[in-house]
């Protein structure tokens, strides 16, 4: 049932959107050309930051310097379960989830997908958020002066950090109790 759901969910929106349009009189063509054209602005005005968050991302992982963090909070961590061959994958998701997905394959290959560190690994992955990438894209695409778009972030970022730690902590305790 799931799958003819998902196979029909998709022409079932857009039919929808077609229909409300035409129900509406509003001139559809225009609306999309209006939103495509905002919407390539947006991507314009985001470019440069998604690529220097990529080649951050890309000169962390080559570097070796998120094996030398790993290394340097393996006590803290164990004290609280937390394998050490994680903390590189953790601390990439905060960036990239493409990069993440890369150093989960690796985690697969080196521990197992059914290992304690897969798992770990499986539930990080989904109960965490690209915080870095959403909260620049969001505050660049929202921001009123285009040369301060990250002064009035307030709470956002500490908050991100605690929710993402309250995730790790979760994906320990859930995966100790399986």
């Amino acid at each position: 049932m799931i799958n003819y759901l998902s196979n029909i969910i998709i022409p079932m929106v857009i039919f929808g959107v077609v229909i409300l349009g035409l129900s509406t009189k509003i001139d559809m063509f225009a609306a999309f050309t209006k939103g495509a054209k905002e919407g390539f602005k947006v991507t314009y005005e985001i470019l440069p930051t998604l690529i220097g968050l990529l080649l951050a991302v890309g000169i962390l992982r080559t570097s070796g310097i998120l094996d030398i963090i790993g290394d340097l909070l393996s006590k803290p961590l164990s004290v609280i379960g937390f394998p050490a061959q994680l903390v590189p994958l953790s601390l990439v998701k905060m960036f990239s989830s493409s990069a993440a997905t890369g150093l989960l394959l690796d985690v697969f290959k080196k521990f197992g997908t059914d290992s304690e560190e897969g798992m770990l690994a499986s539930i990080l992955m989904s109960c965490s958020e690209t915080i870095f990438y959403t909260i620049s894209v969001y505050f660049l695409a929202t921001s009123t002066e285009k040369n301060k778009p990250f002064e009035k972030t307030g709470w956002t970022l500490p908050g991100a950090l605690f929710c993402t730690l309250a995730g790790m902590i979760a994906s320990v305790i859930i995966v100790k109790l399986m």
